[in-house]
């Protein structure tokens, strides 16, 4: 099943190239503060998903290129990132820790935004913003200390996400934390289609350039390593979000460029890059300190 979120708030079912709108048969509230209706609906996923599978049927709603998709959960609890977790994007940044001895870190909800809206760039001149494709892993029943071999209880689905960074070598959280710097998207495909995530296909490209084409069996620290890993430390809810890391590519995105991502089983989201106004901050305005040169 593919859910998604669209509009003003509105939560539907995606059928073929349509969205059938599930908001009122599921008595949620469009526009309520905080947005969190899809968090309930994960939470309680398995009383709801008849009215789901019942939508589904019912023809195949509005078409999907007369909505606007959103960021799919837009108040997680918390969006936990694993850095360096490709060897072959290790090498490129001469990184020399592996996310499986460094841990991760936090991207906070407000940097998040959906396959309808831009990613904007701040206003660093100088400064290049580079993508980063990763698998997003939605978080469905939550807990603390999860056992690795328990972590498929424990994930709702999946979605393409975009770890938008400054680069630079300030603290990575600060690069990281623009507003529109992580889109997710276009929908949530439930754990059920996807099926086992340990080989997954994922490219992404600006324009028609081919940038970066991994699978997650080169994951250094595998999915069920980031479940047990998280939960270790936090106790995870409904709604949370893990970016897996990003393969090798990273490159930068400028105003005009449209950067697609494609995971095999998952999904496909495409999103416009514009240049912003806002963001100028006097961090930013010294260069590199060695300058940062991509290793092959």
């Amino acid at each position: 099943m593919r859910i998604a979120r669209f509009d003003d708030d509105r939560i539907g079912v995606v059928v073929g190239e349509g969205i059938v709108d599930v908001t009122d048969a599921l008595e949620l509230s469009a526009g309520e503060w905080p947005p969190v209706g899809m968090n309930r609906l994960i939470r309680d996923f398995a009383l709801v998903r008849p009215v789901l599978t019942q939508a589904s049927t019912q023809g195949l709603g509005r078409p999907l290129s007369e909505v606007t998709l959103r960021t799919p959960v837009p108040w997680p609890n918390k969006v936990i990132a694993f850095p360096v977790n490709y060897h072959d994007h290790g090498r490129e940044m001469q990184a020399q820790y592996r996310a499986d001895v460094q841990g991760f870190f936090l991207k906070p909800p407000s940097s998040l935004s959906g396959a309808g809206e831009p990613v904007v760039l701040p206003a660093v001149p100088g400064r290049e913003v580079h993508h980063e494709s990763e698998l997003a892993i939605i978080i469905g029943a939550g807990g603390r200390d999860i056992p690795r071999a328990d972590w498929q209880a424990h994930v709702f689905g999946y979605a393409c996400l975009l770890d938008m960074v400054v680069r630079g070598r300030e603290e990575r959280v600060f690069r990281k934390a623009y507003d529109t710097f992580c889109p997710v998207g276009p929908w949530i495909t439930t754990a059920d289609e996807v099926g086992d995530p340990a080989q997954l296909g994922m490219r992404l490209w600006v324009g028609d350039e081919l940038r970066q084409h991994a699978n997650t069996r080169d994951l250094v620290l595998d999915i069920p390593g980031m479940v047990e890993m998280a939960s270790a430390v936090m106790t995870l809810h409904p709604g949370d979000i893990i970016a897996t890391g990003t393969p090798a590519g990273v490159g930068p995105g400028t105003d005009g460029d449209t950067i697609r991502i494609n995971i095999e089983r998952v999904g496909e989201m495409s999103v416009d890059v514009v240049q912003g106004t806002n963001g100028h901050t006097e961090v930013f305005a010294r260069p590199y300190d060695p300058p940062i040169v991509k290793q092959h």
